[in-house]
């Protein structure tokens, strides 16, 4: 459990939106599949056309993408034993970790993404990992996501590596709403580039997040997310593992081509997080300011 069974969650303000549409089974995607869901938001390339049997986000006769909140997601033991809750539950913990930690924070929205849906970034679904969207201030998260990755990518994908990627997303609204992606535009490709530095500075984000995230709690004092343990550690040092670009591209083709690298390599993502766990918030800024051949901590 990574959750603290009697938390309140309730104050959530997470939607569920999308067409109801379920993701291929295990043997119905493939490798490429699934390079193409983790690839196709990690590396800027809409992959999603390669995946047969996947979602019509807009087709005919499938009507308007429907949208609920998760009123039924109240209590800790609820994010421990269903995802979508577990994503609910990380939204009201990570705002309360950053509403500590950032001059006037404004909350992003949180989105699970039911199928399909669309935003101001394009189409959010089945096929296309999570990602946060600058334009509405919004993160968008399929659940089935966890689940390739553990059935067909060889990631575990536990719980609080799902907790890793949803503070990863957060870590680009901070940087949003504190100038950081208007201070360090897009400046194309490659281990040096602005794009990579962004992203390990997301990681960090996350590392220093899940070291305290046992210290934030609801109103009647109870601390929404318990310790983490050294195996869950692990278990999310493996989510960032896979989805580095070396990684990503040796899956997907047998060759690694740095100058294309918009994320990092794997040991970069793994260095980072835990660099955020071990010291904090205070060295994510530099990621912006080492040479490029020392983000890795070599």
């Amino acid at each position: 459990m990574t959750f603290n069974p009697d938390a309140d969650i309730s104050t959530n303000t997470t939607r569920r939106r999308g067409r109801g549409a379920v993701v291929a089974g295990a043997g119905g995607i493939g490798l490429l599949g699934i390079i193409a869901l983790i690839a196709g938001p990690l590396l800027g390339i809409d992959l999603t056309g390669l995946i047969s049997g996947g979602t019509d986000g807009g087709g005919s006769g499938a009507g308007a993408p429907q949208e609920s909140s998760l009123t039924d997601c109240k209590t800790g033991q609820d994010a421990n034993e269903r995802t979508d809750c577990r994503m609910a539950g990380a939204e009201v913990a990570l705002n309360a970790y950053w509403e500590d930690h950032v001059d006037g924070y404004v909350k992003p929205g949180m989105v699970v993404v039911d199928g399909s849906t669309s935003t101001a970034c394009g189409t959010a679904s089945n096929a296309v990992g999570p990602f946060y969207c600058p334009p509405d201030q919004t993160v968008y998260i399929d659940p089935t996501f966890f689940q390739v990755m553990q059935q067909q990518f060889g990631a575990s994908a536990g719980d609080l590596a799902q907790l890793y990627i949803v503070g990863h997303e957060w870590g680009h609204h901070i940087q949003y709403i504190t100038g950081t992606m208007d201070k360090y535009p897009n400046n194309g490709t490659g281990p040096e580039s602005n794009g990579v530095r962004t992203e390990l500075q997301a990681d960090c984000y996350a590392g220093a997040w899940i070291a305290r995230m046992s210290e934030d709690k609801d109103a009647d004092g109870v601390p929404y997310l318990k310790p983490s343990t050294e195996e869950q550690r692990r278990d999310a040092l493996n989510a960032a593992l896979v989805v580095g670009d070396d990684h990503i591209q040796q899956q997907s083709g047998g060759f690694v081509n740095p100058e294309s690298f918009t994320h990092g390599t794997s040991d970069q993502r793994q260095y980072w997080f835990a660099n955020g766990y071990k010291n904090g918030l205070d060295v994510c800024a530099a990621t912006f300011t080492l040479p490029g051949d020392q983000l890795d901590g070599q």
